[in-house]
């Protein structure tokens, strides 16, 4: 066990009694925990498998108004989602940047009938979005992201500029709409900032990863801890149930069936493309495919990150990316830019995840409200549960606000703290300017002796966290990775001892963009198995297990079977 999670545990053994638990670390649950912390409420957080390793890791990675919703005139959900875009540029500046987005325009008119109908609440087939329903569109959008807008307003370009812009789109194309939305590069980290933050301002706050709801009587939770095996007990007044697409599974476990999810699969590529990086100037096209979907594709950490599909799911743990799915999103990219090369061969990252959605009969996934809700059930004899339905990274302060608020109620306290103005991690302080990092690398670099191009990576990867982190590596020997030159053996120790690592893959794909930026190898797993088996005090046999382990997932979750030796395919077993 590493040391920070130890502590943890600790933690959670000396607070057998809180006044409330949240069950789940997603985005919905950290970003819940940090405001209950906030208002110095002793609060706890589990998950069963580590912090952000469901949906909250499978997004988009956008952080965006929601053009789309205008269409079925959810003009609430609209102006939200504008107004938790721009507070998140200002709160955590060093992971959510502007991102520019071109919408290509095949025609004129059309769409106008089935976009009527859609507003109308009636099902219709839109794969024609025309000049004219996109500019009304794009100037409401304008609308509601005027407050704390920071970006500029949308803009029409017709052929001549789009050739320039995008000179090998599809000739069919006739003009494009260009307004900006934003990027998250590392929701990851991100989500586990909030964590932290919580932590470090509230001694009662508790988070713990690996520890499922096994089971409750009366007001009594009975904890495992799927690591080590153990089972804790946890007394709580309100339970939280921020489970996502587990929603109903976690009901279960705690005597309560309930039907409140109606999960949908949405499936990501990271393409290594670079003729189409240079195509995309570091915006998105964000398009309507043949069959109504929208797709979508930006340049992500030096490749090309494409999605998504919308399928129903019913079983959230054995959701992967399939072939299917594959050819779906290339062919979409390649009907849009004919002349480019988009091959399979490209792929370097595939990734899923299941949306925790309303149940809904609808028999369109897409048409499915991606607003959130609260459902509250008393149980017998037990404590109140809060059950945080749908919600989207971009929105999840608010409605971290809106179910906090419900908590306070319920325990007869005030809100003390909004975090409508409160920066995450190291967004706190970070130089917004290309000058004002220059000066700040200059000077990381000059107090803990590494290279002003080195800071630089640190800023990028960590904010203003970047100076603790630079700290711990000035402090021991440190050198760069074998198989990773752009890490070092230091940053990843710091992450086992100070982030609460408690496997392999907590490190390679969520801790550190290595999976998602392309760059996971054999290799790469070998050498951080062997570093933290070092470093842990790990045996042979465990080490090859961990790092079986960590093969398997590459290969079954990720389609990373190309770069896997022989040896290692019949580990696949190992993840279901």
């Amino acid at each position: 066990m590493t040391p920070s999670r130890h502590r943890w545990i600790e933690a959670l053994q000396r607070q057998p009694h809180c006044s409330v638990l949240i069950v789940g670390a997603g985005i919905n649950g950290a970003g819940l925990f940090r405001d209950l912390a906030l208002q110095g409420i002793d609060v706890t957080l589990i998950d069963r498998g580590d912090f952000c390793a469901g949906a909250s890791a499978a997004p988009s990675r956008l952080i965006h108004g929601g053009l789309k919703y205008l269409e079925s005139g959810e003009f609430r959900l609209v102006a939200e989602s504008t107004l938790e875009r721009n507070l998140l540029l200002r709160n955590a500046p060093h992971y959510v940047k502007p991102l520019r987005t071109s919408v290509p325009i095949r025609s004129w008119f059309g769409g106008i009938v089935p976009s009527i109908k859609r507003f109308l609440g009636k099902q219709a087939k839109l794969n024609d979005r025309g000049l004219l329903i996109t500019e009304i569109g794009m100037a409401l959008y304008d609308v509601f992201g005027r407050h704390y807008r920071s970006m500029p307003r949308h803009h029409l370009a017709l052929k001549r500029r789009t050739r320039e812009r995008l000179p090998d789109i599809r000739p069919d194309i006739i003009a494009t709409a260009t307004y900006y939305d934003a990027t998250v590069s590392q929701p990851e980290r991100l989500n586990y900032e909030l964590i932290e933050d919580a932590c470090k301002e509230n001694p009662r706050a508790v988070a713990v990863n690996y520890m499922a709801l096994e089971s409750r009587q009366g007001s009594t939770v009975t904890l495992h801890d799927t690591l080590s095996g153990a089972r804790h007990h946890l007394q709580a007044n309100i339970i939280v149930n921020a489970g996502g697409a587990w929603i109903d599974r976690i009901n279960h476990a705690l005597g309560h069936s309930t039907h409140y999810i109606g999960g949908t699969k949405g499936s990501h590529l990271i393409l290594e493309n670079p003729q189409l990086v240079r195509q995309l100037d570091e915006g998105m096209v964000y398009f309507g495919t043949d069959d109504g979907r929208i797709c979508l594709a930006y340049p992500f950490l030096g490749n090309v990150l494409i999605g998504s599909t919308d399928l129903p799911c019913d079983d959230p743990d054995a959701v992967k990316c399939e072939d299917e799915e594959i050819d779906y999103m290339l062919k979409a990219v390649q009907d849009l830019f004919p002349s480019l090369p988009i091959k399979r061969s490209q792929v370097r990252y595939r990734y899923s995840g299941v949306r925790p959605l309303p149940a809904s009969d609808t028999g369109n996934p897409g048409d499915v409200s991606r607003d959130h809700a609260i459902r509250e059930d008393a149980l017998q004899d037990g404590p109140t549960v809060l059950s945080l339905i749908g919600g989207k990274w971009t929105t999840f302060r608010g409605f971290a606000e809106q179910a906090g608020d419900r908590v306070l109620t319920l325990l007869e306290r005030q809100r003390q703290w909004s975090t409508r103005d409160t920066p995450i991690g190291g967004g706190r302080r970070f130089p917004l300017t290309k000058a004002d990092q220059s000066d700040w690398c200059k000077q990381l670099a000059r107090t803990h002796g590494c290279s002003p191009e080195r800071a630089c990576t640190l800023l990028q990867r960590y904010g203003s966290n970047a100076e603790s982190v630079a700290a711990w590596c000035d402090q021991h020997t440190d050198r760069s990775l074998h198989s990773l030159p752009d890490y070092t053996e230091q940053e990843l120790l710091r992450l086992c001892d100070q982030e609460c690592v408690g496997d392999l893959s907590d490190i390679l794909f969520r801790r550190l963009p290595i999976a998602l930026s392309g760059k996971l190898t054999t290799d790469v797993i070998q050498e951080v198995a062997t570093l933290v088996a070092r470093h842990l005090g790990w045996s042979e046999c465990e080490k090859n297990r961990v790092r079986d382990k960590t093969l398997a997932l590459a290969a079954h979750r990720h389609g990373l079977h190309d770069q896997l030796p022989d040896s290692h395919q019949q580990t696949e077993h190992l993840v279901s």
